[in-house]
């Protein structure tokens, strides 16, 4: 429902934030990576998940859209649940969590305080094939976040183009420039289209 807000940083705790958002105030609950990358400035924009509970709405702020989606596969986990996907998220980056599960690096998920050895091994199974396929990447090689590439690929499709043909010509793009913003894939990938 909210999937960002952006506007005056109020308050900045390790824990949350305080937004001013045309003289609403908005407090997010963020890890401590995403307080590491927030910058002291009067601006600031996070990317949020919204939680609806009956008895309370809570919103979590993320810098970065990865970091968002992996606190969402976090929370699809049975055993946990958003503090714990926080916790996790303060103990390790989002990227150490994504070659954790794709390595199946148990202990590294089970050294987070709070999680033990089954819910370590839960994460794991049920999300391998998750992370793996959301990040295209070969079991065992170390990888990089392509949020870019994805979201090329489904501006593409929104543009009528089939995702087959799409990833084709985006990979192809992306292995040869593997920093390319997403309006640089797009274009390349328009012309050969």
């Amino acid at each position: 429902m909210i999937t960002h807000i952006q506007g005056k940083l109020v308050e900045k705790n390790p824990t949350d934030v305080v937004i001013d958002c045309n003289g609403v105030g908005y407090m997010l609950n963020i890890s401590l990576n995403t307080y590491s990358q927030i910058p002291n400035q009067e601006h600031l924009k996070l990317y949020t998940h919204l939680q609806i509970k009956e008895d309370s709405h809570t919103l979590y702020g993320f810098s970065s859209l990865g970091e968002r989606q992996i606190f969402r596969l976090l929370i699809s986990v049975s055993g946990i649940g958003t503090s714990t996907a926080r916790t996790m998220l303060s103990s390790l980056t989002p990227k150490q969590i994504r070659e954790g599960i794709a390595l199946e690096d148990i202990a590294l998920i089970q050294s987070v305080k709070g999680i033990g050895l089954k819910t370590a091994q839960r994460v794991v199974i049920e999300l391998k094939d998750k992370v793996l396929k959301a990040y295209d990447i070969d079991e065992g090689i170390t990888f990089q976040s392509n949020t870019n590439k994805d979201e090329a690929l489904s501006a593409l499709e929104v543009l009528g183009f089939t995702k087959k043909q799409s990833e084709r010509v985006v990979d192809k793009i992306v292995s040869i420039n593997q920093e390319a913003s997403v309006e640089a894939i797009i274009k390349e990938a328009l012309k050969k289209l």
